[in-house]
């Protein structure tokens, strides 16, 4: 049992990780879930909300630039801001009042070499070059060919915010020559930081609600998982009493049930071991003592020179080795694992058989062995099973008075086929036969009691079984063994 010792660190160590791998298990997986899809949505909801701003802005620069005069913006001239000329006030108030109407932070109107025409927001002079059009080069190009550009990145402005510019031409007789800046706040970047802040903390909860199941989750396969370690120590290191509790988890249940089924065969196995080592000592203390008795008298007579009696020491003490030989072998066959060497038997030949075995034995005590065997085929071990068959008729034969009959029926019955052996003794007494089958009990005086267990053990091992049968009047036990799936060629 000792081996079982080295495995108890390793199975503690098994069960104490088992929450850290269930944590890892259920975590990890969401967390990589959550991650993912939370900074994907962001990105995409990031993404969409900056079309649709520099979609607007465009639009509100197309707007306006509709309602710009190409000429009239060429003949301003630096210096008109200063002395508030009729052409540039007009285009002020235009842009402030498309800024007032849309919200946005600036408009300004530019010529096609960047240069500051009018501009509400911003406060550049007019002649000026904006410095915000070098970074966006690529948009305007697009733009002084006629078609509408937003920036495709966002700049921060003085008051930390991020903003957008949509930029629409400027036409005169269908040439372009100029173009509409409106910049507008990406205020919706608040909302979004504070609906993913809101994301995380969703996040951190579930990972904490999910970490807490994990954990009860484990406890609550770590509890039972801990029983059945206790039960396997217990059974490795001899205890095989204590039963196996059952476990209320299906699969955990199942190994608890194997388990104990395990347990029982063991304290089966082990109980019978002791038996028979108690039966062992028993059966060859006897003939031991009458050797050692009958050895002492034969040098005491040889002494003397009584060789007659000498003579009959010597068969008493052959006849008690042979009686040792006798319990040796039926305790090997019991003891030893035999492997079965199946052939096509037929079951009437291994009754007659059985019988003619036994023929001297039945003579000598007056009593008829009688066989009645249907034709049947088994897939057997015809020298084990004729073993059987014979232990039973020998067992029928001894208890059965002289003058009596000894009936040996074979029958086929389905896919099986049944031996009965009866004889007329004096039975099984009602307390004695759930131990007929254990091994070495016996009620005669020179019985090894392992003539039925070994019996019963070779049924088994065809797949088989071997039972008392109460019958009035008759002791009657059953051998049931299966039939031959297919007959043997002629």
């Amino acid at each position: 049992m000792a081996p079982w010792t080295p495995l108890t660190p390793r199975l503690s160590d098994a069960l104490g990780s088992l929450s850290a791998r269930l944590l890892v298990a259920f975590l990890l997986p969401t967390l990589l879930f959550l991650a993912l899809t939370g900074t994907a949505v962001y990105a995409l909801a990031r993404g969409i909300l900056e079309d649709e701003l520099g979609t607007s802005l465009t639009a509100i620069a197309a707007a306006t630039a509709t309602q710009v005069s190409g000429e009239r913006m060429l003949t301003i001239e630096p210096g008109d801001d200063t002395m508030g000329t009729r052409t540039w006030r007009n285009l002020v108030r235009l842009l402030t009042d498309v800024r007032d109407a849309s919200g946005v932070r600036r408009v300004y109107v530019v010529d096609t070499r960047g240069q500051v025409r009018a501009d509400v927001g911003g406060g550049l002079p007019v002649g000026t070059e904006v410095p915000e059009l070098a970074r966006d080069r690529l948009e305007l190009s697009r733009v002084f060919s006629g078609q509408r550009a937003a920036s495709q990145v966002l700049f921060q402005g003085s008051d930390g915010q991020l903003y957008k510019t949509g930029y629409a031409p400027v036409r005169r007789e269908g040439e372009v020559v100029g173009a509409v800046a409106v910049e507008g706040s990406a205020a919706f970047f608040g909302p979004l930081a504070r609906l993913s802040r809101g994301f995380a903390a969703a996040s951190a909860g579930a990972l904490g609600v999910l970490a807490l199941v994990a954990l009860f989750t484990a406890r609550g396969l770590a509890r039972p998982l801990s029983r059945l370690m206790d039960s396997a120590l217990r059974i490795g290191r001899g205890d095989l009493t204590t039963p196996v509790p059952p476990e209320p988890t299906r699969e955990i249940g199942v190994l608890a049930r194997e388990l104990e089924v395990m347990r029982g065969a063991l304290e089966s196995r082990d109980r019978q071991l002791k038996l028979m080592l108690a039966g062992v000592a028993h059966e060859v203390r006897n003939p031991l003592g009458g050797i050692s008795l009958f050895s002492g008298l034969l040098t005491e007579d040889l002494k003397a020179g009584a060789t007659a009696e000498a003579a009959g020491h010597v068969a008493r003490i052959q006849h008690e080795v042979d009686y040792l030989q006798r319990i040796v072998e039926d305790f090997l066959a019991f003891a030893r694992e035999q492997p079965l060497s199946r052939a096509s038997v037929a079951a009437s030949e291994l009754l007659w058989e059985a019988r003619g075995l036994l023929t001297s034995d039945a003579a000598q005590r007056q009593v008829e062995v009688r066989v009645d065997a249907e034709e049947a085929v088994l897939e057997a071990d015809g020298s084990l099973l004729t073993a059987a068959v014979v232990n039973l008729v020998k067992n029928a034969v001894q208890a059965t008075p002289p003058g009596g009959l000894v009936r040996v029926t074979g029958r086929g019955e389905g896919s099986h086929y049944t031996i009965r052996v009866e004889d007329p003794g004096a039975g099984v007494p009602e307390a004695e036969r759930e131990r007929i089958f254990e091994p070495f009990f016996t009620t005669r005086q020179k019985g090894t009691g392992l003539g039925l267990p070994l019996s019963r053990k070779i049924a088994r091992a065809h797949g088989g079984d071997l039972r008392l049968v109460p019958t009035p009047g008759v002791t009657c036990f059953e051998l049931t063994l299966p039939r031959a799936a297919q007959p043997p060629p002629p």
